[in-house]
């Protein structure tokens, strides 16, 4: 795990140093807020808005090799820009825009991770919302394993708020049911 911690630190600091808006979800998040599991690489949001991506993306492979062919492409197409750390971790950079994303990134705060790596991630209201829209089986482990570590602290107002138009969009309205169902255990 101190490697992916490495990694995200790698990418935080050239984040901050471009003074670009981003924080950290996925697994390193849920290291924060849920309980830990395995995870192999470092999931990032970047704000990047609606037309300018391109100057991010050509930044980001400047500094971090790929790691796949056509890697600007891909993202450009598909939002996300698949890199590699120095250290071989996998960096994943997801390309935002959607004022959700703006939010998210409003919301983020630093944690400290051992050995004194400090890292800005979502908060845990943000990684349920971001787990239930993806849906997948581990994501709703993930979003079970929060709501217990974080039982009478969940903003639930908010999460509802920013989850039914995402759920809304994705055609998708039974994951607020399924999510009402993990939050009333």
């Amino acid at each position: 795990m101190n490697d992916v911690l490495e990694a995200a630190a790698e990418l935080q600091s050239y984040c901050q140093r471009q003074g670009w808006r981003f924080c950290f979800i996925g697994g390193i998040a849920l290291l924060r807020w849920g309980e830990p599991r395995e995870t192999v690489d470092a999931d990032l949001t970047l704000l990047t808005g609606f037309g300018g991506e391109e100057e991010f993306v050509d930044a980001l492979l400047e500094q971090f090799a790929a790691r796949i062919p056509n890697a600007a492409a891909f993202a450009l197409d598909h939002r996300v820009l698949l890199l590699r750390a120095a250290n071989g971790v996998g960096l994943d950079v997801a390309l935002g825009g959607l004022p959700f994303e703006e939010s998210v990134d409003r919301r983020s705060s630093e944690f400290t991770y051992p050995p004194n790596i400090v890292l800005r991630t979502c908060s845990a209201e943000d990684l349920i919302v971001m787990k239930a829209f993806a849906g997948r089986g581990q994501d709703w482990v993930d979003v079970e394993r929060v709501c217990v570590r974080q039982e009478g602290k969940l903003d639930w107002n908010y999460i509802f708020e920013q989850l039914r138009p995402l759920a809304e969009l994705k055609g998708e309205l039974e994951i607020l049911q399924r999510l009402e169902r993990v939050r009333s255990g």
